[in-house]
């Protein structure tokens, strides 16, 4: 079946193969997706019934981090993996507070950089650039990067529903050890990242199966996700499913039920 292509997306792109950040585009609600992927993320419905709400939870923690990092003095943001535009951008929650505040985008999906490279061309202090954070190097040394961004200066490091799909540990782990160590005193580091906890290892099985058209994933322990902070002092309430990090209102989703969303979230501050 021939699929009409709306203007945002590059030639090259198969429509008719899920992937990531449309998934999570259709699943907060968002228009920027097609048939394969609202297929997958409705396979992912049957084994995770509240998985739309769940993932905008995890994007309620996006914002709340984001307001928190910024009400610290910092002014400007590494976003990996930042997926298609949609409601609550970093780059709109950071300058309600600090309008000439300064972030980069980064993503691996050339939909995802053809999209935002439209939504961003009237941004002067804002980028986005194609690079995987597998090769940080390519991250860090990136012209924009430097131009945007100052590293003797704090840094807000985002890392929210992206490392879960670095499979690998090893290098998982070496990829953020290097942008971390990249980052001066006084930074911070949001993650967010599918958790494997006793009781969810069969159905994250499911889960597993029903995404890898999209894409492999690997979700981990609460003490592997918890290595992704080493050396950073974390923020209370610590590494918490994401509706418990510092709700706002007494009937935010789920705060009654712990074992509701499969993730834990937190923020920290490199010393």
């Amino acid at each position: 079946m021939t699929i009409s292509k709306p203007d945002w997306v590059t030639e090259g792109i198969d429509l008719n193969r899920p992937n990531p950040a449309r998934i999570y585009d259709y699943l907060l609600g968002g228009h920027h997706n097609f048939a394969a992927d609202r297929a997958v993320a409705d396979r992912l419905a049957e084994t995770r019934p509240h998985v739309k709400i769940a993932t905008v939870c995890c994007r309620a923690f996006v914002r709340r981090a984001v307001n928190v990092i910024t009400a610290e003095g910092v002014e400007q943001f590494l976003d990996i993996g930042s997926g298609l535009p949609t409601v609550g951008n970093v780059h709109d929650l950071v300058h309600a507070r600090r309008p000439q505040a300064r972030v980069v985008y980064v993503d691996v999906d050339p939909v995802v950089i053809a999209h935002s490279s439209q939504m961003l061309d009237d941004e002067p202090y804002v980028t986005i650039i194609e690079a995987d954070v597998r090769d940080p190097a390519s991250i860090l040394e990136h012209r924009e990067t430097r131009d945007l961004l100052d590293f003797s200066q704090p840094v807000g490091l985002m890392m929210t529903s992206l490392l879960h799909f670095i499979v690998d540990d090893d290098l998982a782990y070496r990829s953020v050890e290097i942008l971390i160590d990249a980052l001066p005193t006084g930074s911070y580091v949001a993650v967010s990242h599918a958790w494997l906890s006793a009781g969810s290892r069969e159905s994250f099985a499911e889960m597993t199966e029903s995404y890898k058209p999209a894409a492999s994933s690997r979700p981990r322990p609460r003490a592997s996700i918890a290595r992704f902070f080493d050396g950073l002092e974390l923020l209370e309430p610590g590494l918490v499913a994401p509706q418990f990090w510092r709700p706002e209102e007494p009937d935010d989703p789920f705060l009654d039920d712990p074992d509701a969303i499969r993730v834990l979230a937190g923020v920290g501050k490199k010393p």
